[in-house]
């Protein structure tokens, strides 16, 4: 057995993992669920008044689409209210994913009734009221299109909201315990050439008793010296790109090994799937849904319009055709998200190797490492760290504190050799 130290570490023990944007977006959804319903009634009624089935069949279509969004509506509110509610664990931040999972069903579901529906349309043709069948079909679409309209921005607005871009100047700080008391370096380059600043909390020793170390993966190597600042020290020699290596402090009577990782290579998240890690997969599901129906529309009324104008009666289920394959491919893509999100699989493989290089760049060995999604824009971690020296587990959440959106950290630190 070894002797270990284990201890939770967050910012502030918090547990609400909600979008940033998740306020805006729970009354996005609540406002498209206004515009549906009125578009409801207002079919049902006028169907019922004017003695139109078609129009009171998409009302009633409408309403399943209004049905479909106030599972993302709900979601936004109920995680909201019970954000702090302690039964929760991690946090509701998943319910997003949850409600994003069980619309993707919804829409597979619509996608194959539609498909079924087509087909049989083909084998046994009906009559269609081209009169009132194409008004309604625009009508439809416009709504959609307001709908659409109204939660937008999520990919390009509040999407990147949700995650943490750092500006590129700041790899780091990162704390080192030293013997004099703790040490801030940093990679500093506001305006001005990229340089390593170190600022110390007790004693600072003289310039020239402190040196630098870089090494970076391809084996190059370079030595730092530094100037007194007054507030602290500073290189002299300026950081070439990429800032992205190991490091070896030089401190009178000691030594100090960390790493440097840059912001944009694991906060973006834009690389392959881990963009999913930040995405709001309920707001993405209602836009889904809205963009789906949207396309069915585009695709029906160009059916309905060859089917009257050249006769081709076969133009209308081919659409629908067309239309339900359309859906069930966005379908597979959210349920595909949302089920990895609802199952803990990795949400970003290249952060967790960089997680892995900076806690082993001081000769310390992960034995263990769990990441995971707590919620849009919130990643949480636990790891098992096999050390050879005396570090508390604040050493390594140091150590991790470039990584901006690992918002839940647990270490255990196992000191090796020890019974």
């Amino acid at each position: 057995m070894h002797d270990s130290t284990k201890a939770r570490i967050s910012g502030t023990h918090s547990h609400v993992f909600l979008g940033a944007g998740h306020e805006r977006n729970e009354r996005k959804t609540w406002a498209v669920i206004a515009l549906c319903t009125v578009m409801m009634v207002a079919e049902i009624i006028g169907g019922t008044l004017f003695g139109s089935l078609a129009l009171i069949a998409d009302g009633l279509h409408m309403s399943t689409h209004a049905g479909a969004i106030l599972i993302a509506a709900l979601a936004y509110t109920y995680a909201r209210r019970h954000a702090h509610d302690p039964r929760f664990g991690f946090g509701t931040g998943k319910l997003g994913d949850l409600a994003g999972f069980s619309s993707a069903i919804v829409l597979a579901v619509i996608a194959l009734f539609i498909g079924i529906e087509a087909i049989a349309r083909v084998l046994s043709p009906v009559p269609i009221h081209f009169t009132e069948a194409i008004p309604i079909a625009i009508v439809g679409l416009t709504v959609n299109l307001v709908s659409a309209w109204l939660l937008s921005d999520h990919e390009h607005g509040h999407g990147h909201g949700d995650a943490i871009h750092a500006p590129h100047h700041a790899e780091g700080p990162t704390t080192v315990e030293a013997r004099g008391g703790p040490v801030e370096v940093a990679v500093f380059e506001d305006g001005v050439p990229p340089r390593f600043r170190l600022t110390f909390a007790g004693d600072r020793p003289a310039a020239s008793a402190v040196s630098l170390q870089t090494l970076r993966r391809d084996g190059t190597s370079q030595t730092f010296s530094f100037v007194d600042r007054d507030r602290f020290l500073e290189s002299r020699e300026e950081i070439p790109e990429p800032h992205e290596f190991g490091v070896r402090l030089q401190l009178p009577g000691e030594e100090h090994a960390l790493s440097f990782v840059e912001h944009h290579a694991h906060d973006h998240l834009a690389h392959g799937g881990a963009a999913s890690a930040h995405r709001d997969h309920n707001i993405r599901s209602a836009y889904v849904h809205v963009t789906a129906d949207a396309a069915v529309s585009v695709v029906t009324i160009v059916g309905l319009v060859l089917a009257r104008t050249f006769g081709w009666m076969w133009m209308d289920p081919l659409a629908g055709i067309v239309g339900a394959a359309v859906i069930a491919n966005w379908a597979y893509g959210l349920i595909r998200d949302t089920a990895g999100v609802l199952l803990d699989v990795v949400p970003d493989q290249r952060m967790q190797g960089q997680i892995r290089e900076t806690i082993e760049g001081a000769g310390d060995q992960l034995v263990d490492l769990h990441l995971w999604r707590l919620g849009p824009g919130h990643l949480g971690v636990v790891l098992s760290v096999l050390s050879n020296e005396p570090r508390t587990p604040e050493f390594f959440r140091a150590k991790l504190s470039p990584f901006k959106s690992l918002s839940h950290i647990t270490v255990e630190v196992q000191a090796r050799g020890s019974h």
